[in-house]
């Protein structure tokens, strides 16, 4: 069948923006072949988010059923993901790259010995033809990759589309239930970030320090920034090892890989794992007091200076700017 299948997130009784993103693109890599769009939604599924997916071209929603918290976790859904790329037979099977995406499509991928491309930031079609772009060497090279096999599972950065216009569909829904028995690992416990925090993966600006900060109470200054441009706060291992914030902040290859509009690097020197999370941003503005530091090569706007003077007088500017 010319038909797709894509694994949908969702929380706090909403459809992930990554998501969107992605049923939007599926609908559009369906279109031509005459196929439909399947979404796979793990967990108790609100209607806002099945009519959310109705609206981004889905004309299917499978709600797999999964009680607690092990919904959270790949392993406890591989199997009924399975099942349904087994009896759905689509022609390609699309999930963001995130923690739980990328857990629960390798295992699938594994168990049903389907080809898999992970990390990629595009996907198209030419007939039945698959080519995806994912970044190799830190980010260095572009790879143009074909997959062979049918179905293929491909994971994409989050952030990469652009949302589409919205349709007028009202998804069928089928509900299945999540295999449990014999599971060797069970979620016992979850810890969330720090509250209020936006993630990563979903910000559309970013403002994030590396050792440069000096230390945990100086990330306010980029938490005032933040605030004012709506967007969340990063940070470099560097940063993280040194204690001034948690991993949940961490970009790059050991962290999360983001792919903002707006990246602001404060007191980041751009290492080239920092640089593999987060090179493929839209726009990216260094500040750094190091005229040499390599994060300059990246960057599309470049200040000289001391972050502690340029960082809280950006802030005052952009907020009176917003403010009028």
């Amino acid at each position: 069948m010319q038909n797709i299948l894509i694994l949908a997130e969702h929380s706090g009784g909403k459809l992930k923006r990554y998501s969107a993103e992605l049923a939007f693109k599926a609908a559009e890599l369906a279109a031509p072949l005459g196929g439909e769009v399947t979404a796979v939604v793990v967990g108790e599924a609100p209607g806002e988010v099945v009519r959310a997916l109705g609206r981004c071209g889905v004309s299917k929603v499978v709600i797999v059923e999964c009680a607690g918290q092990d919904a959270r976790y790949g392993y406890a859904v591989s199997r009924a993901l399975c099942d349904l790329i087994s009896r759905e037979s689509p022609l390609v099977v699309l999930a963001t790259d995130t923690p739980f995406g990328a857990d629960a499509m390798a295992r699938a991928a594994m168990r049903l010995g389907l080809p898999a491309a992970t990390d990629c930031v595009s996907v198209s079609l030419d007939g039945e033809r698959l080519f995806v772009t994912r970044p190799l060497y830190g980010g260095k090279v572009l790879a143009n990759i074909e997959l062979s096999g049918s179905p293929r599972i491909v994971l994409l950065r989050p952030n990469i589309f652009t949302l589409g216009i919205e349709m007028d569909l009202e998804p069928q829904v089928e509900r299945v239930q999540a295999d449990l028995s014999g599971l060797r690992a069970r979620v016992k416990e979850i810890v969330e970030a720090e509250p209020g925090m936006i993630d990563l993966a979903e910000a559309d600006r970013i403002v994030s320090g590396g050792r440069g900060m000096g230390s945990a109470a100086n990330f306010k200054i980029l938490r005032d920034l933040a605030g004012v441009i709506r967007g969340a706060v990063g940070a470099s291992r560097a940063a993280v090892d040194a204690g001034f914030i948690s991993h949940d902040h961490q970009v790059g290859q050991t962290g999360k890989v983001v792919n903002p509009s707006l990246y602001i690097a404060c007191g980041i020197s751009g290492s080239i794992q920092h640089l593999a999370g987060m090179r493929t941003s839209k726009v990216i503005v260094a500040v750094n007091k190091d005229p040499e530091a390599p994060i300059f090569s990246k960057a599309d706007y470049g200040i000289v200076g001391d972050l502690f003077e340029v960082v809280p007088a950006l802030t005052d500017s952009l907020r009176k700017l917003l403010c009028e």
